[in-house]
């Protein structure tokens, strides 16, 4: 047996069932992620309005130690990133503006972590699918060679042929699931990159803002 019959006949083995399977597992496993991903971004978020008046108030009287104290209940990127800015403010502005960005830096690590498999899922689902399209007709073509040497008639053949549609057809499925499962997965990893961007927009705004208090101080 050569390489390519020793392949069709894993392939013709396997079937497009273990394709679906697969896709179906993808698919859970995309849904946990953007689940976790969606709950994990929700308390993450603060409103940054609220959150700069307050640290503009104990930062025009240089209450540094009190302004710390009011981000510590706060879970959002942002809070965090000027909290690290101000535990360095004593050693001057651009100690605190390098804790600052060591910051941003690590809260993006976390906020990504995860999301490459959303992306991945989003852009490969449908070449999943498609490969157990293929493999399902492989395994048509495969039925229809052995039909057309048995069938005696036109009429046993045409039912032969018949069969072998059906077939692939069916294996078509394969590429639709693919498909289905990708959309939501694509959505999903859009929709995280877009919060990220805004999270560490709002985290830049806020660290300018502490930036611009502990520069007037070294002036």
């Amino acid at each position: 047996m050569n390489l390519i019959e020793t392949t069709k006949h894993l392939l013709v083995t396997a079937g497009a069932t273990f394709v679906l399977w697969l896709l179906f597992a993808l698919s859970l496993v995309s849904v946990i992620i953007a689940v976790e991903r969606f709950l994990f971004f929700r308390s993450r978020t603060d409103d940054v309005r609220s959150l700069m008046a307050q640290l503009d108030g104990h930062l025009q009287s240089g209450a540094y130690d009190l302004a710390i104290e009011c981000l510590r209940p706060m879970r959002s990127v942002a809070a965090a990133v000027a909290t690290a800015g101000l535990r360095l403010a004593g050693r001057g502005s651009q100690a605190a503006d390098k804790g600052m960005l060591s910051a941003v830096a690590a809260e993006r690590k976390t906020l990504e972590a995860r999301l490459v498999f959303l992306g991945t899922v989003g852009n490969n689902a449908p070449f999943v699918g498609l490969f157990g399209t293929v493999i399902g007709v492989i395994l048509a073509f495969e039925e229809l060679g052995q039909a057309t040497a048995t069938a005696g008639s036109g009429a046993a053949s045409q039912v032969a042929s018949g069969a072998v549609m059906s077939a692939i057809a069916e294996a078509l499925v394969a590429t639709a699931v693919g498909i289905a499962v990708a959309l939501p997965a694509v959505a999903a990893y859009n929709f995280f990159q877009r919060k990220l961007a805004v999270l560490l927009d709002d985290a830049e705004t806020v660290s300018n803002l502490v930036l611009a208090y502990l520069v007037s101080e070294d002036d």
